[in-house]
């Protein structure tokens, strides 16, 4: 027999504090003093926990556009090119 569990829930107080309910704390590794973010995105709200980022966020911060490719041939010269300028004797 399937089981389904009811999602996570939380009350805001009269203070506008929120409590995080233990499995989703556990699941995004958070404890006293963590600090969240909330990011509005489609309509609602993601939390995340601040400091963790994913691959796809770093990249895109890397390079907002996406690097052209290089062929294995352009790549290899270019090291070389490099290499002979590093060690060239002066």
């Amino acid at each position: 027999m399937l089981r389904i569990m009811p999602n996570p829930h939380s009350r805001v107080t009269a203070q506008g504090q929120v409590s995080v309910p233990a499995e989703v704390r556990k699941k995004l590794g958070v404890g006293p003093g963590s600090v969240l973010e909330w990011v509005e995105e489609d309509g609602g709200f993601r939390v995340r926990r601040v400091g963790k980022y994913t691959w796809s966020d770093i990249r895109k911060a890397l390079f907002p556009v996406p690097p052209k490719p290089v062929s294995t041939d352009d790549m290899d010269e270019g090291i070389r090119k490099y290499m002979r300028k590093k060690h060239a004797r002066r």
